[in-house]
């Protein structure tokens, strides 16, 4: 039984090699479809064409093609190809051009390899974009001149596509702000920026140094980057600032023809630390009721405090404040405005002739007194009708003590007595009102005996 089978074996592997040697294309081997490139795999159309390479890999195959077809209904194209050998493999390349008119999207690419009526392939994609030209318009950064070190300046512009012979505002796009030292080449970066609304721009950025600023767009998939003119910002060294606290005149109301005194407290920092600001000078500037014009009435210089102190004579009702010109690196100040009224002078007074007697005087018995209150009216001295009190301090006594109120007589004369017990000093004083000064007698020591 094993021999009949091991003689049929050997019977059918003879009629196999038999139908091997009649038919030859059955013992080669399928052609294999190994590998498919596309460089590059994104190709971004402009103004130029881009040259894109399409390879093919192939093993046992004896011809190849490669198609691609446009997003959309169209029919593929067929690529011209050419052929070269790398180790086992079969390398097969074609090359095609892309422009404006190639149509944007995703493109299918179909390589085949053939032989004896065999064949394999692989597929393959890649994507034609269309980028657009850019541009900013309008940049500009403000101010450009005043700026003290560490100061915000604005930067804006606009950032625009174009859309055939047209150009629209491109929003949403991020641009870079940049900048550039005096003395240098490069250009940094500083801040980044969203545009708005037809395409425009606006940021806030801090200015350190003097130099050129300006802003950056990098480009996306659909548009290319571009780049804005400069704008020049001139950056000074930052100036202090100085300011006057606690200015003050007085007395208010004044009379006319009196002498005004006037203080404050120069000072200097940064607007948050402030310091005594020393040997400046600090004028004082008067405007009178009703006029425009400012005019120089005094001037002093400020202590190691900062104070100041100055003098002027009133002549009339208005304004006073203080004003610091300021130096280099310093800016000027001027203090609160201090309105005085002016008012006319009181009348001069005083007493004349008084006396306290008879002395010495006795104890318990009356002392009499007598005396003249005067006021100055147009040059000469006048007797003034009025009240005048009488005044008493014991011996060994710091304190006068009123004793009686006497009423001058229509000639400003006096006369009065008053019981007396202790020796010590008189004197007569008149208080004054609202037209006439204060003014007191001479003092006079009476002698009391027991």
């Amino acid at each position: 039984m094993q021999q009949r089978m091991r003689a049929i074996a050997v019977a059918l592997a003879m009629a196999a090699g038999a139908l091997a040697l009649a038919n030859p294309a059955a013992a080669k081997a399928a052609p294999d479809a190994v590998k498919l490139r596309v460089d590059p795999g994104r190709i971004t159309v402009g103004d130029s064409p881009v040259k894109a390479t399409f390879t093919f890999y192939t093993r046992n195959a004896e011809k190849a093609e490669i198609q691609i077809k446009a997003p959309g209904i169209g029919a593929p194209t067929s690529l011209k190809l050419k052929r070269s050998t790398e180790g086992r493999l079969t390398k097969w390349t074609a090359t095609e051009e892309f422009d404006s008119t190639s149509r944007a999207g995703r493109w299918n690419v179909l390589a085949i390899a053939h032989a004896d009526g065999a064949e394999d392939s692989t597929r393959r994609s890649f994507e034609v974009v269309h980028v657009k030209n850019t541009r900013i318009t309008g940049f500009d950064a403000r101010p450009e001149s005043r700026v003290e070190k560490g100061d915000r300046i604005t930067v804006s512009g606009r950032l625009q596509i174009a859309d055939g012979d047209d150009w629209d505002g491109y929003r949403g796009r991020t641009v870079t702000i940049t900048f550039r030292d005096r003395g240098t080449d490069a250009y940094r970066h500083v801040k980044k920026v969203r545009t708005g609304k037809g395409g425009w721009f606006k940021a806030r950025v801090r200015a350190d140094e003097s130099g050129w600023w300006r802003a950056e767009y990098d480009g996306d998939r659909r548009a290319r980057g571009s780049v804005s003119d400069t704008d020049y910002v001139r950056v000074q060294k930052r100036t202090r600032y100085s300011r006057i606290v606690g200015f003050d005149a007085s007395p208010e109301p004044v009379a006319k023809g009196k002498r005004l005194t006037f203080r404050g407290t120069l000072q200097v920092g940064d607007r948050r630390d402030w310091d005594a600001h020393r040997g400046q000078r600090v004028d004082i500037l008067f405007k009178a009721d009703g006029s425009k014009r400012w005019e120089r009435v005094a001037a002093d210089r400020t202590d190691r405090r900062g104070r100041f102190h100055a003098r002027a004579e009133a002549e009339t009702s208005g304004w006073f404040k203080a004003v610091y010109d300021g130096r280099r690196g310093v800016r000027g100040a001027d203090s609160r405005g201090d309105h005085v009224k002016v008012v006319q002078p009181k009348a001069d007074t005083r007493i004349v002739g008084f006396d306290a007697y008879r002395e010495p005087a006795k104890r318990g018995g009356h002392l009499h007194f007598k005396g003249r209150l005067q006021v100055k009216e147009n040059g000469s001295w006048e007797g003034l009708k009025a009240d005048v009190k009488l005044y008493f301090k014991a011996r060994g006594s710091d304190e006068y003590r009123p004793v009686k109120t006497v009423r001058t007589s229509g000639s400003g004369w006096f006369r009065t007595a008053h019981k007396v017990w202790r020796s010590g000093h008189w004197k007569v004083v008149y208080g004054g009102d609202r037209d006439t000064e204060r003014s007191e007698s001479a003092r006079d020591y009476v002698h009391v005996r027991r």
